[in-house]
């Protein structure tokens, strides 16, 4: 019973994605909400009565899906705003200190990621704020902040690599390799 009800809303897969479509902002979260609502209407199908209506059945699990979509979305975009804020308030470095920039950094940053490398010479070099490097680069402000983030930790990660110890001490006159 169940195999054939399933096999039945297969057959009305434009019908449900039109549905699904009219709720969400993509076709391709349209199309990935589908895709994981048949799997949990498998996995599910022993809940599926005799008596109750497949379609019905059906239409219930893809709104818990956009619902928890939707949900999933809010409390990513809740981090990210959190983590932008918390990155936006981060003090920023003594001039004095700033002069004193080990010349590794240079090289260091030609073994990162493009777009951590740029994000880092644009921001943290250049000082250009990070609303304006995400305008640049065509993306959020939050996105950007989590790249920034990344993009430094990264930086972190090679200098100790390379500069070993002196990376950790803060060294002045840096002679890594």
């Amino acid at each position: 019973m169940q195999t054939k009800a399933i096999a039945g809303l297969i057959d009305q897969r434009k019908q449900f994605l039109r549905f699904v479509e009219n709720r969400v902002s993509s076709h391709a979260i349209a199309e990935d909400i589908i895709q994981a609502a048949y799997i949990r209407a498998m996995e599910k199908a022993s809940t599926l009565h005799k008596d109750e209506s497949a379609v019905a059945w059906f239409y219930r699990i893809l709104r818990n899906a956009v619902i928890d979509h939707y949900r999933h979305r809010a409390a990513e975009d809740r981090a990210l705003e959190q983590w932008a804020k918390g990155l936006i308030t981060e003090t920023q470095p003594d001039m004095s200190i700033q002069q004193i920039v080990c010349q590794c950094i240079d090289n260091v940053l030609s073994t990162l990621k493009p777009a951590y490398s740029e994000i880092i010479r644009d921001v943290d070099l250049a000082e250009n704020s990070i609303d304006a490097f995400a305008k640049k680069s065509g993306i959020t402000p939050a996105n950007a902040s989590v790249r920034a983030h990344r993009a430094r930790q990264a930086l972190k990660k090679q200098l100790i690599l390379t500069c070993r110890t002196c990376a950790k001490h803060g060294c002045i006159d840096c002679t890594c390799p």
